[in-house]
């Protein structure tokens, strides 16, 4: 599948998850001039239970998934995490 392709790609510095996001992203994040595929902050809860499992509970630093969710398939890189 493409999504593990890049997933790979990320996940072995070939590519960053930003330029990453704005080649092959279809959502409206990975458009973004200033930070592709960025969500930016957010708490416990306020996505879906699908990015919340990943978010608050696997490692930082790496691309994660292929999530699937309401809105399509994504992986996730988390940048860093606050302890709540």
């Amino acid at each position: 599948q493409k999504i593990k392709e890049i997933q790979k790609r990320i996940n072995n510095n070939v590519d960053k998850f930003a330029e990453a996001a704005a080649r092959c992203s279809d959502c409206p994040s990975g458009q973004q001039q200033e930070a592709p595929g960025s969500l930016g902050e957010f708490g416990r809860y306020s996505m879906v239970s699908e990015f919340d499992a990943v978010v608050f509970h696997e490692k930082v630093g790496v691309a994660h998934g292929p999530v699937k969710t309401k809105f399509g398939y994504h992986l996730i890189w988390i940048h860093n995490r606050s302890d709540e």
